[in-house]
C-alpha cells in the first residue's frame, strides 16, 4: 500500500502569529504537510513582547526565544532565516526568496507582520532614526547607549514608554514627545494617564506634549528634533514608535486582494483560497489587530482548516491590555470613554496610587481603567466579555472580586473563582482552563 504524498506547506514569517498557527496545526495534523518556513530575520521565532526586557538588560535574546531551531528539526519543518520571500507565484504555485530559492506549494500561509512607521518628516532617514520593532532595533538602541547621551522617543504610547524606559536605564537622558495630551490615550483616560506621566517623570524621564515633530536636524546623523512651533531638542538618537502598518506589499504584487491589511474571511482565507493569512499583517471584518492574544485566536481558527478540519470560525476579539510600565500595573479593557446612556464608577487613593474607572451601560461592564491595582482585570474583562448583569454586586464592584462574599465567589480566590474560559495573560491568550 502507498503512503499518501504530503501536501506542502509554506509559511512566510517566522514570527508569533505564524509559528503558533503551526504548534496549533501540528497537534491536529502531524502528519499531514511538509512545512517549510522563511523568515527574513536570522533569528529562529522569538516573543517581541519581550524586546523591551532585553533592552532594559533584563533579559537576553536567547531568553526569549519561544522555538530553538532544534523544535523546528523535530518537526520536520525546514527553516530559512535571514531569506525574506520576494515574490509569490500563485499561477506556479510557488514562492521565490531573496536568495533566489524557490518552493512549491500547495497551501501558502502569509504571516509577514507589521513593520513600524516612520514619520516621513525631512531628516527621517538620517543615521540614528530607528523604529522599535526587532531585535536589529534593539541591538542599535544598546549601541546608541554607549556611545550617546541623549535620546528622543516619538510616540507616548505603550512602545514609546518602554523604549524610553529601557533607554533610561541604559545611562540616556530621555525626552518622550507625543502628539496628543496625555500617553496612552488609547488604553487610559486623562486621571490615569495623568498618574502614570507624573510617576515617569519621577523616574527620571522627561515629557514633551501636544509636540509636532516637523524635522530631523543634523548633518548625517541626528543631532536634534525640530517641532512645529519651532523649538528644538538635542538628540543623538531617535526612536519612532507611532505605530505599525501591516506589511500587505507582497500580497499586493501578488494580486491578493488588501485594503489596510491582507483581507481575509472568518476562515483566514485570502480572496485566493489557497492562500491563509494570520497576525498583524492581516485585516478581517475591517479590523488589524496589534495584540497577542487576536492573532492566536486566528492561528487557531487557520490550524483547524489547514488540517481540513473546517469547523472553526474566527469572528473577531474583545481586547484587553494588562501591562507593567517602570514597574506600574495598568489595565485596560472595552469602551472606558463614556458616551450616551453610559454610567461611570470611579474610585480614586492618591495616596496609595489606585485610580480605577468602570463604565457600565443597563448594568453591564462596558469598560474599564484600572491603574495601580489591576487584581481584578481578569475578572472585569470576563464579566465584559459575558455580558454579565452586575446588579447584584453592582454597589460593591469597584472593591474587587474578592468582596463579593456569599453572593459572588466565597472565600475563593480570585483565580479559583475564575471559569475556564476567563483569559489570565493576555499577551499569550491563556486562559484558566
Amino acid at each position: 500500500m502507498e503512503l499518501m504524498q504530503k501536501e506542502k506547506l509554506v509559511l512566510i514569517g517566522n514570527g508569533m502569529a505564524g509559528i503558533r498557527t503551526l504548534e496549533e496545526l501540528l497537534k491536529l495534523a502531524p502528519e499531514h504537510y511538509e512545512i517549510t518556513v522563511f523568515g527574513a530575520e536570522p533569528h529562529p521565532n522569538y516573543n517581541r513582547i519581550m524586546l523591551s526586557p532585553v533592552l532594559a538588560g533584563e533579559k537576553s535574546v536567547s531568553d526569549i526565544i519561544l522555538n530553538d531551531r532544534d523544535w523546528y528539526a523535530e518537526h520536520g519543518i525546514i527553516l530559512k532565516t535571514g531569506d525574506a520571500v520576494s515574490r509569490i507565484d500563485r499561477i506556479a504555485r510557488k514562492v521565490i526568496s531573496e536568495s533566489g530559492e524557490e518552493s512549491g506549494y500547495d497551501r501558502l500561509l502569509i504571516a509577514t507582520g507589521s513593520k513600524p512607521f516612520i514619520i516621513p518628516v525631512p531628516g527621517h532617514d538620517k543615521r540614528g532614526v530607528i523604529g522599535f520593532r526587532d531585535i536589529a532595533d534593539v541591538e542599535q538602541m544598546l549601541a546608541a547607549a554607549e556611545s550617546y547621551n541623549k535620546a528622543v522617543v516619538i510616540g507616548g504610547g505603550l512602545l514609546g514608554l518602554e523604549a524610553a524606559n529601557g533607554l533610561l536605564k541604559n545611562g540616556m537622558e530621555v525626552t518622550v514627545v507625543h502628539l496628543m495630551d496625555r500617553l496612552m490615550e488609547r488604553q487610559l483616560d486623562k486621571p490615569a494617564a495623568d498618574l502614570l506621566q507624573s510617576s515617569l517623570e519621577r523616574h527620571g524621564l522627561k515629557f514633551r506634549m501636544e509636540a509636532q515633530t516637523t524635522e530631523i536636524i543634523g548633518a548625517e546623523r541626528v543631532e536634534g528634533v525640530r517641532f512645529a512651533d519651532g523649538s528644538e531638542t538635542e538628540a543623538d538618537l531617535v526612536v519612532m514608535a507611532v505605530g505599525i502598518r501591516p506589511n500587505i506589499a507582497l500580497a499586493q504584487d501578488a494580486g491578493i486582494h488588501c485594503d489596510r491589511g491582507i483581507v481575509v474571511n472568518d476562515t483566514m482565507q485570502t480572496f485566493d483560497p489557497r492562500i491563509y493569512a494570520v497576525g498583524e499583517c492581516v485585516q478581517h471584518r475591517n479590523v488589524c489587530y496589534g495584540l497577542v492574544a487576536p492573532l492566536f485566536e486566528q492561528a487557531k481558527v487557520a490550524a483547524n482548516h489547514l488540517a481540513n478540519h473546517g469547523i472553526a470560525h474566527y469572528e473577531g476579539s474583545i481586547t484587553s491590555t494588562k501591562l507593567k510600565v517602570t514597574g506600574i500595573d495598568l489595565f485596560s479593557a472595552g469602551e472606558f470613554n463614556e458616551g450616551e446612556g453610559d454610567e461611570t464608577l470611579v474610585l480614586q487613593d492618591p495616596g496609595a496610587g489606585v485610580y480605577k474607572k468602570l463604565v457600565l451601560c443597563d448594568n453591564r461592564v462596558k469598560g474599564a481603567v484600572m491603574y495601580g491595582d489591576t487584581l481584578d482585570g481578569s475578572w472585569y474583562f470576563q464579566l465584559l466579555r459575558e455580558g454579565t448583569d452586575i446588579s447584584a454586586f453592582r454597589g460593591t464592584i469597584l472593591f474587587g472580586q474578592h468582596d463579593l462574599g456569599d453572593a459572588g465567589h466565597g472565600d475563593e480566590t480570585r483565580l479559583a473563582s475564575l471559569g475556564a474560559e476567563a483569559e489570565i495573560c493576555g499577551c499569550n491568550g491563556v486562559c484558566k482552563g
